[in-house]
């Protein structure tokens, strides 16, 4: 039984894929939600890529929402807070999808809307 059908989740087909993959979570890292929507419009005929650029755009607006929210209630002051905690969830969860993207694992992120299915 392949890992796929244990998991429900996609495998790589190649190296290429891992890299496209990977490339997509260091995008989103560093320029948001560009680069993966680049990603997913572009590399349709690869399972392993499309669904790791769905996951990462799906974060992208996520933590742009989150942001929204911490600049609204930044007029209470707490919403610097929500920003910090946004920046740094970002940080470690676009780590955590480029370090099992590059391991050939798609990873699901546990706090994202599941905007683009």
């Amino acid at each position: 039984m392949s890992e796929e059908l244990q998991t429900g989740l996609p495998t790589p087909a190649s190296k290429d894929s891992t890299n496209m993959a990977l490339l997509v979570w260091l995008g989103t890292l560093f320029f948001g939600f560009l680069v993966p929507l680049i990603m997913f419009l572009v590399k349709k005929d690869d399972e392993f890529v499309l669904d790791a650029s769905k996951e990462a755009l799906n974060w992208s607006i996520t933590a742009f929402i989150g942001y929204i929210a911490g600049a609204i209630l930044s007029i209470i002051l707490v919403g610097f807070l929500v920003m910090f905690a946004v920046g740094i969830a970002h940080l470690v969860f676009c780590i955590l999808g480029a370090v099992a993207a590059s391991k050939g694992q798609a990873y699901r992120l546990p706090y994202n809307l599941r905007l683009i299915k």
